[in-house]
């Protein structure tokens, strides 16, 4: 990459941020007003629970839903250990894996991402403690901020009885630290297929910055994801 390059993706960088810092007031404004949100993410439990770290070094993926897919995307690409995530659709069938067909809500499809990550830098465990405290609001029924339909559900879509076991235990764990002020209505699901969504959904945060939806509603969520998990945060590799 040239000296040119270098600079300008740095300054796109800064003006990213700077727009997050904006974005992060708002949002902390925005879920504040909610009442269901802690101030910082120490309230959040560890999991007690997790799944074992393969002898193997092979990755393994989760898939989880919580309203738009750009957001959810954007909040798990930036964590240390993830090498991909990918937007799509779970919970319905091939045909209607369309985002025209299931933006309808008469789908079974919920919009999700698949996060392939390495288990010996980031836990499902861990995975699980930024979906609930970060990437969306798990109280919330069939609707994420002002996106409203069963495509936007809270969702877990578990590949194994591991996964399953985890997040149950770590459900469990932040109704009984009563966390949230309403219950946790997440589902759990047994994931069937994953249809990755069309390529202009992929990225879309990365590739659109200024989009006025991303700058209310996902910028705020990536900011406090930087913000209270200094540690698990990263720039991922597509902002180069």
């Amino acid at each position: 990459m040239s000296s040119h390059n270098s600079v300008s993706n740095s300054l796109r960088r800064l003006s990213i941020l700077s727009i997050a810092a904006v974005a992060l007031t708002y949002g902390a404004t925005r879920w504040g007003t909610a009442g269901h949100v802690p101030a910082t993410a120490a309230a959040f439990p560890e999991a007690a629970v997790d799944v074992r770290v393969a002898s193997s070094s092979s990755e393994q993926t989760a898939v989880f839903a919580g309203g738009c897919f750009w957001g959810m995307e954007g909040v798990f690409e930036h964590l240390k250990g993830v090498s991909e995530v990918v937007s799509g659709y779970a919970g319905g069938n091939a045909e209607s894996a369309h985002y025209d067909e299931v933006s309808s809500g008469a789908t079974s499809h919920a919009e999700s991402v698949k996060i392939t990550y390495d288990p010996a830098q980031i836990s499902y465990g861990e995975l699980l403690k930024v979906y609930f405290a970060v990437a969306h609001d798990p109280t919330q029924l069939n609707r994420q901020g002002p996106d409203r339909g069963t495509q936007y559900r809270s969702a877990i879509f578990f590949a194994n009885n591991e996964q399953k076991q985890v997040t149950q235990a770590y459900i469990a764990q932040l109704e009984q630290a009563q966390i949230f002020d309403h219950p946790i209505v997440t589902q759990l699901t047994p994931l069937d297929s994953f249809y990755a969504a069309e390529d202009y959904h992929q990225d879309f945060i990365t590739r659109n910055p200024y989009n006025p939806y991303v700058v209310v509603h996902d910028l705020p969520q990536i900011a406090q994801l930087q913000a209270q998990f200094p540690e698990l945060y990263q720039e991922p590799e597509s902002l180069s």
